[in-house]
């Protein structure tokens, strides 16, 4: 009897602590398989051969609402928990591009910049709402 209970309270600890974990369970995940499904691959990302930036990020934020949205020059810049979704004009429709939020940050740092957080600064807490606090 005692071992039953034993795995029983071990059972609710894991369950309380996998809660309170802040993982993907916080719905600001990118939506990479579904983006994957959505919109044709390209060599640099995935392609949408006519609807505009705008458009485009309309979408993607519908299926899974980004933290946080920046645009400049044409270009949208959804904002995910650890990543960063890239939309820029491409032809007569819109390229997306998906980077972990260091590396988009770097990439995209003149268009987004000013607008969110350097991933290398002491003030930089990471992880979007809720994490590394």
């Amino acid at each position: 009897m005692k071992a039953a209970r034993r795995i029983g309270l071990i059972s609710l600890v894991t369950a309380a602590l996998a809660a309170c974990s802040g993982g993907s369970d916080d719905g600001n995940d990118v939506p990479s398989s579904w983006i994957r499904s959505e919109y044709r691959g390209a060599s640099a990302g995935y392609v949408d051969s006519s609807d505009a930036t705008s458009t485009v990020a309309k979408e993607i934020d519908g299926h899974t609402a980004a933290t946080d949205r920046a645009s400049d020059s044409g270009m949208v810049f959804l904002r995910y928990r650890d990543d960063i979704v890239a939309i820029t004009p491409y032809r007569r429709g819109s390229r997306i591009e998906i980077d972990d939020y260091r590396t988009g940050y770097h990439r995209w740092r003149t268009h987004i910049g000013s607008v969110w957080p350097d991933p290398d600064s002491d003030a930089f807490r990471g992880g979007g709402p809720g994490s590394g606090k």
